[in-house]
């Protein structure tokens, strides 16, 4: 005898239908638990390990338990959204024809602003939610949300943390946005996915500054990424011939992941590049604050400003 779907997980089968329409790859659901990593976030914030990303050490409280932050949570929706694109894919500029030296701009900054695109849908799918289970209580969360969105990924089977502490889906790699919603729901949990890391350490034998110093662990001050968009001060000499020719941001760790080979290209507009995968560096030294505009417009690079950029291809080129 065919035994009846329960409600609970007839809403979730619906609720990760609606998010695939709206646009999202992958979609799990987690319990609104504490984390299980509090003391070693505590640690790794008391030991610096953060640098300048002071908002990294604020509201630890509710970043370590989801009920802190939105107190009627049972259960936590966490969707992903793939952003890889191909570099042939990007606007190109003539910096491979010329004898002007490129800096490289990640590939997560090269599209649309994802914190627009992605809290756009995730609003959409809360409403939904709200209409189809009255009385439903929901909460967004986007990158700057007070809850760790990595760790409630894992839970929800969206992928497993990876010895670069991305979350890298098998299905689909590790070029993933990561969004959430908090709601009171209580809905069947999804069962999270085996470390397939192996004996792997690619991303650490690869990383130019040992920002992982040890598998799943990362040192953030000697990250790439850190270093060309968070450090607003100069960059310590000591890394300044380990940038590796990256203006904005890093992909080193994933670029060498096994699992994101064959990673599938994005389909999603908004995900299609605005802003090219190099920009010239000598010209980047007479930019205008209006060029530089023009360039970020709609794209999460405009939250740093031309004197950052500046000073990171000045030290490129000084390395060149």
């Amino acid at each position: 005898m065919i035994q009846p779907v329960t409600t609970e997980l007839t809403s979730a089968v619906r609720i990760k239908k609606k998010a695939g329409e709206l646009g999202f790859d992958l979609c799990g659901i987690a319990p609104a638990d504490p984390s299980a990593y509090r003391d070693y976030y505590l640690r790794w914030i008391s030991g610096g390990y953060h640098g300048q990303m002071d908002y990294l050490a604020r509201r630890i409280e509710e970043k370590l338990d989801p009920r802190v932050y939105f107190p009627p949570a049972r259960s936590v929706i966490c969707l992903a959204l793939n952003y890889h694109h191909q570099d042939k894919d990007a606007s190109t500029t003539d910096s491979t024809s010329s004898s002007l030296r490129p800096g490289k701009i990640a590939r997560y900054a090269r599209g649309t602003d994802y914190h627009i695109y992605v809290k756009n849908r995730l609003h959409r799918l809360a409403d939904w939610i709200r209409e189809t289970f009255p009385g439903a209580l929901t909460k967004v969360c986007v990158d700057t949300a007070p809850v760790m969105e990595r760790e409630l990924a894992v839970r929800a089977g969206i992928g497993w943390q990876g010895k670069n502490t991305c979350v890298i889906s098998p299905r689909i790699g590790s070029w993933i946005f990561l969004a959430e919603i908090l709601t009171d729901l209580e809905l069947p949990f999804d069962t999270p996915e085996p470390d397939h890391c192996g004996s792997c350490t690619r991303c650490l034998e690869a990383c130019p500054t040992g920002a992982l110093f040890a598998p799943y662990q990362m040192d953030a001050t000697r990250c790439i990424s850190y270093l060309t968009i968070e450090h607003r001060d100069p960059i310590d000499p000591s890394f300044h011939d380990k940038l590796d020719g990256w203006i904005f941001g890093c992909d080193i760790c994933q670029e060498v992941c096994p699992f994101n080979r064959k990673a599938p290209s994005s389909q999603d507009p908004d995900v299609r590049p605005r802003v090219p995968a190099t920009v010239e560096l000598e010209k980047v030294l007479e930019w205008t604050p209006d060029d530089y505009r023009q360039l970020t417009r709609h794209t999460a690079m405009k939250r740093v400003k031309l004197p950052l950029f500046q000073r990171n291809a000045q030290l490129l080129l000084e390395q060149s």
